[in-house]
């Protein structure tokens, strides 16, 4: 492991060298991660705090916003420290541990949406039975089915990585150790793994979205045999969901299903899926969910109420 690895830490270029871009990138991204942290930890105590937790929809709701905050927090909070500092330096285990982290929470993401997308399907294209189908059991044997898939797909670009040989530059163009920016930098052929990384990251992106958008299709097709307002609750419910998908996989495959490369657009289009879509999240199952907005007035109303009685 010595011979293959000479190297004890890598210099992230991150996002700009200009001093004023930077400073105008620390103050944004910090508000960034300060409003998904308040607006996901918002949504996970209003579940927590309501009857909403008994229904399979919000169950997963709770487990997406958690995944959100693990996924953010394994880039974001070293990438604002960077944009205040001067050269950008992380260690090798903290490289790989980032690398692990962001492809496994992001994974889990991935397969916590395609389990909503299965919750959607079941509620309106099988009303009757809905209960009988999303029953507990089955709600945790699907989010247990995402923490497996997330380690699916990221033990074995754990693995490949770490058998790279860094032997010589050691500068990552980009703001957070990811698998493309890591083999332009090893010493060694990486054609091989670069094509497997493809077909593990790109293909899981590329498969899932594809099954989330005949999910939706079909969801979509369906909804003309209902009423009109159980029309506009659905379309209402699934434009949410709609709209996570987009931002979150549309990035996603554009950066990893293409050949083995890093390019300037990459770190624009990252950042979309590593914070600006988790940060939307919140946003985008409140404003649009009225079951969410009244379960958060009654949660915190209550609580407001409580503590002036107290006084």
């Amino acid at each position: 492991m010595e011979r293959q690895r000479n190297i004890s830490e890598f210099i992230l270029l991150g996002l700009s060298y200009d001093q004023n871009v930077q400073i105008f990138c620390f103050v944004l991204f910090l508000f960034c991660y300060v409003a998904l942290l308040a607006g996901n930890l918002l949504i996970l105590v209003s579940i927590w705090c309501s009857p909403l937790f008994h229904q399979p929809m919000y169950y997963f709701l709770i487990h997406l916003s958690s995944m959100d905050i693990c996924y953010t927090s394994s880039i974001t909070p070293k990438l604002i420290a960077d944009l205040l500092g001067g050269t950008k330096t992380i260690s090798y285990g903290n490289c790989m541990l980032q690398l692990f982290a962001m492809h496994y929470f992001g994974g889990i993401e991935i397969f916590i949406l395609t389990a909503m997308a299965f919750d959607r399907y079941a509620a309106i294209c099988r009303p009757l039975h809905y209960m009988l189908i999303m029953n507990r059991t089955r709600c945790n044997l699907l989010v247990l089915a995402a923490w497996a898939g997330g380690a699916l797909h990221s033990f074995p670009q754990l693995m490949m990585t770490i058998q790279l040989p860094f032997c010589g530059p050691n500068e990552l163009d980009h703001y957070f150790c990811d698998i493309f920016p890591l083999l332009k930098v090893a010493c060694t052929d990486t054609y091989i793994t670069g094509v497997l990384v493809v077909a593990d990251s790109g293909m899981v992106a590329l498969v899932t979205f594809v099954v989330l958008f005949v999910s939706y299709v079909i969801i979509l097709f369906s909804l003309r045999h209902h009423s009109a307002e159980g029309r506009r609750k659905a379309l209402s419910t699934c434009g949410s969901h709609i709209t996570v998908v987009v931002l979150f996989f549309g990035p996603s495959i554009f950066a990893y299903l293409r050949p083995p490369a890093t390019y300037p657009e990459d770190k624009v289009f990252a950042l979309f899926y590593t914070i600006i879509a988790p940060m939307f999240n919140p946003l985008i199952y409140t404003l649009r969910n009225t079951e969410m907005k009244n379960a958060m007035r009654k949660v915190w109303c209550q609580t407001l109420f409580s503590k002036e009685v107290h006084n």
